[in-house]
């Protein structure tokens, strides 16, 4: 007779796979369809609703970024933890890596929603060079060659961003993603 599993090894392996199954459809891909499938109007929608969604995934996708960015890039270089020596260094080097990768992703991702709005598509046009421009701080970050530049650079889009969604009726507000969302 075969030994029965016991419970407490079949609820990990059930939550570790509901874990992996949500961070893949979470993150998605990096590939044009998905790009596609995040800006595109949900089936059977008006287009006022369709521009509501765009919104919402605008907002949702920029506080994403805007968290990320002050809460592991910006708040630890302003606290000196980026310098040589310092306490926590490369802990706070690598995580301001991912969130710098993260911020990107969520950045791009909000531009394209963005693109579901007449007005928001014109105030979020003009930061997309912006926004390309972050492309390989993540990795400048991770690798400790970032300086106060490539910070600011990095509040700059997201302070534009977060502009350009107020001028068009989509307030952003910080919304700091967890740590397993960042890849961490």
């Amino acid at each position: 007779m075969p030994r029965p599993v016991p419970l407490r090894r079949t609820v990990t392996a059930l939550l570790l796979s509901c874990a992996l199954l949500v961070g893949a459809t979470a993150c998605g891909s990096d590939d044009k369809g998905s790009a596609a499938s995040s800006s595109a109007s949900p089936t059977g929608t008006s287009s006022a609703q369709a521009q509501k969604f765009a919104k919402t995934r605008f907002v949702a996708n920029a506080g994403l970024a805007a968290g990320a960015t002050y809460q592991w890039i910006v708040k630890p270089y302003r606290a000196g933890k980026f310098k040589k020596g310092a306490d926590g260094r490369t802990f706070a080097l690598v995580k301001a890596g991912l969130a710098g990768g993260f911020a990107y992703n969520r950045l791009k991702a909000a531009s394209d929603n963005a693109k579901g709005d007449p007005l928001l598509s014109k105030a979020v046009a003009p930061l997309t060079a912006g926004i390309e421009s972050l492309k390989g701080l993540g990795t400048k970050l991770r690798k400790g060659d970032a300086g106060s530049g490539d910070i600011g650079a990095f509040e700059s889009v997201v302070n534009g961003i977060k502009d350009a969604g107020k001028s068009a009726g989509a307030e952003v507000k910080d919304k700091v993603p967890s740590t397993s969302q960042l890849g961490g």
